[in-house]
């Protein structure tokens, strides 16, 4: 195990090691004591960690954090190693075997002539694979662990497949215009506003949808901008010598409106890669 240590850099094949001797007798009791459902949610904090550093463009960073991921791959493998399922190499065959059926005009004899074509393909074959003989399959195939807007996008794109979709932006304007008064309605005691509040986000992410926008990244946004003019407003009220408690809302709401109307340039967006 010592040996470990002394080495001056380290490849996949030590990963897994470390793993095992961390997850084995005499290792680390913590390790050895975590399932799959303990550690899900390190999985997908790993996994926004990476998109942070996707934005940011920082490439250490983005290193650091791609090895974090990869970590909870392995860890994920070598449990059920330990259990007699599977281990990283059956996890490996599995993805070669998908990418190499997926990709049938590089590794077959099919003849594709777009970029959409090859999309068009590949969720064909992915129903294949996944026994999904109707669309409503597809649909109901969208993992609901998924962020609930990007779920909401993939399930209307399944259903816009089906032709199931608003011809245009302006049915898709108007739906949300409907919701937003079916909201209103629920509210004034006509109904179950957490529904109607649903059905309005629902209905939004169609709109994003036909605007070409992802609504994760819009939502993400609008709150950086919240963030950012809430920031200037307490700062206009502390210059003032006050506190943000002792204003009036309407008080607060007026310079709300100077913030928004004339904002000082605010920062950048952080660079993305290419």
């Amino acid at each position: 195990m010592v040996d470990l240590w002394k080495q001056h850099s380290y490849d996949l094949q030590d990963l897994i090691r470390i793993v095992k001797i961390l997850r084995g007798p005499g290792g680390c009791q913590w390790d050895a004591a975590q399932t799959h459902a303990s550690i899900r949610r390190n999985f997908l904090e790993e996994a926004y960690e990476v998109a942070e550093a996707i934005d940011e463009g920082d490439l250490a960073h983005l290193k650091e954090e791609l090895g974090d991921v990869l970590l909870q791959v392995v860890f994920h493998a070598s449990i059920e190693e330990d259990a007699g399922h599977f281990d990283l190499n059956d996890v490996a065959d599995g993805v070669c075997a998908k990418l190499i059926y997926r990709h049938p005009h590089v590794f077959g004899d099919v003849t594709v002539h777009s970029t959409g074509e090859i999309l068009s393909n590949w969720e064909e074959l992915k129903k294949k694979e996944k026994g999904q003989a109707t669309q409503a399959d597809a649909v109901d195939g969208v993992a609901r662990s998924l962020p609930a807007l990007w779920r909401a996008e993939k399930v209307q794109k399944k259903a816009a497949k089906a032709g199931f979709d608003w011809p245009d932006l302006s049915g898709a304007m108007d739906k949300l215009s409907e919701e937003i008064q079916e909201l209103q309605d629920a509210v004034d005691g006509r109904g179950d506003p957490v529904e109607e509040l649903g059905d309005l986000l629902f209905a939004a992410v169609n709109v994003a949808r036909f605007l070409q926008a992802d609504p994760e990244d819009a939502l993400q946004a609008a709150t950086d901008k919240f963030a950012a003019r809430f920031r200037l407003v307490e700062q206009q009220v502390l210059e003032s010598g006050r506190r943000m408690d002792e204003l009036s809302l309407s008080e607060l709401d007026g310079i709300w409106n100077q913030v928004k109307h004339s904002p000082p340039k605010l920062n950048s967006a952080p660079p993305r890669f290419k």
